[in-house]
């Protein structure tokens, strides 16, 4: 039995780290093949990385990805701790090899040239980097991966300061990409630079909040209706989900109510919503998106 243990946990292991370095591929592909040749730009290291590029030429876009996720580790490291994972370091040193053997593998206007007789060539190359980066992002996260960056400059202004994470990561890259109009040839140029890279971190974040949601995006519905009962009744029998009734106040009118609330399928909502609606046509209902759910009849919390 342990060594069926360790032989599972062994191969479990090896594929986690292979598809880390298959996200980064990715990720340095997006960059190096197609983001770079359109003319884009973008946020966190590898974008510091491009502005760094003009004043230090003779170092790679690896090398100087590698360069500063290094400074930063070791600053965070003093500051908030050595706690930042194997696996984080594991993906900054695949990624950093990757932006190397992408650029001296494949040529530079291979993208530019197959993408020739395309309209708008320059944006379908960003979008499609972009696409890749998320990707390769998502690909990493799942697995326990990080690529490091301003996820650790984050990690050290929160140390001191209690902003926001997201607004640290979304103020750090828009630093970053409006940095780039003081490297560019000229203002028309730099300015779609900037607008580029604005785009590439909008599809960004969202390809990997699409992939790290999957096909098991799910809605939360609550439900407030005179008769709860039958409310209640019709999601159990009808829509064949589970529902839960809780206790409620209107502060309004402050009377004692009751709230039925449901978690179905992104694609179920619809249906469900519309059996509400027979049940009762005056029901007060709100639905919100739930980013995972677990339990019997969806993920399993193992996967966790």
């Amino acid at each position: 039995m342990t060594v069926k243990l360790t032989t599972m946990s062994v191969l479990s292991g090896v594929k986690e780290y292979t598809l880390m370095a298959l996200g980064m591929f990715m990720y340095a592909f997006g960059w190096i093949g197609c983001v770079m040749p359109a003319g884009g730009m973008g946020g966190g290291a590898a974008g510091l990385a491009m502005l760094l590029s003009h004043i230090i030429p003779f170092l790679s876009i690896g090398e100087l990805v590698f360069i500063i996720n290094g400074i930063l580790l070791i600053f965070g490291g003093f500051i908030v701790g050595w706690n930042f994972g194997i696996k984080t370091i594991y993906c900054i040193c695949v990624l950093s090899v990757a932006m190397d053997v992408v650029e001296n593998m494949i040529p530079t206007d291979m993208m530019l040239e197959l993408t020739s007789s395309i309209d708008s060539q320059d944006l379908l190359l960003v979008l499609l980097g972009a696409i890749l980066c998320g990707g390769g992002i998502a690909l990493s996260f799942q697995q326990g991966g990080s690529t490091g960056g301003t996820d650790i400059v984050a990690m050290i202004i929160n140390k001191y300061h209690r902003v926001s994470y997201g607004r640290i990561l979304i103020s750090s890259d828009l630093f970053i990409i409006g940095s780039s109009l003081f490297f560019a040839t000229d203002f028309a140029s730099g300015m779609a630079m900037v607008i580029y890279g604005y785009i590439m971190v909008t599809v960004v974040g969202y390809t990997v909040d699409l992939i790290m949601a999957g096909n098991q995006q799910s809605s939360q519905v609550f439900i407030v209706c005179k008769d709860y009962r039958a409310m209640a009744d019709m999601i159990v029998n009808r829509a064949h989900r589970g529902a839960t009734v809780i206790d409620a106040k209107g502060w309004y009118s402050q009377q004692d109510t009751k709230i039925v609330m449901v978690v179905c399928r992104k694609r179920d909502a619809s249906q469900l919503l519309k059996m509400a609606k027979e049940v009762d046509p005056q029901a007060f209902i709100t639905v919100g998106s739930v980013m995972g759910v677990y339990g019997k009849g969806f993920d399993a919390l193992n996967k966790v």
